[in-house]
């Protein structure tokens, strides 16, 4: 059984009609914004595909605000408190400059440490 797909109008416009956006398009603005921080979004994209890449990203859409939990692995010797404070800033930028929903907290999970 195929899953419902969540959608948000954002833009409601009667004379030209209306702008949707998926929570999976969500999940996936989210998971680029986060592996930019590491300087890696392009080569994962082609290695993982989208449907990949946003699967440690789990988006939630009340009142048009948007609220965004993500695991992530950070490489071993990286500083948890930095690199967690620029995946959410830049993640909530992203997300709100491409959509121009409010993104009210980016939740961030360290599921692992590679040691390579």
């Amino acid at each position: 059984m195929e899953s419902q797909r969540t959608t948000y109008i954002e833009h409601d416009n009667s004379d030209l009609g209306e702008v949707q956006i998926s929570n999976d398009v969500l999940a996936v603005i989210s998971a680029m914004a986060a592996m930019e921080v590491g300087n890696i979004t392009a080569e994962l994209v082609s290695k993982l595909g989208m449907k990949k890449l946003s699967k440690g990203v789990r988006v939630d859409v009340v009142d048009n605000t948007v609220m965004v939990d993500l695991s992530i692995i950070l490489r071993i010797n990286e500083n948890i408190v930095t690199i967690s404070k620029k995946v959410q800033d830049k993640v909530k930028t992203t997300v709100e400059n491409m959509t121009g929903m409010e993104v009210a907290n980016v939740n961030v999970n360290i599921a692992s440490v590679a040691t390579n």
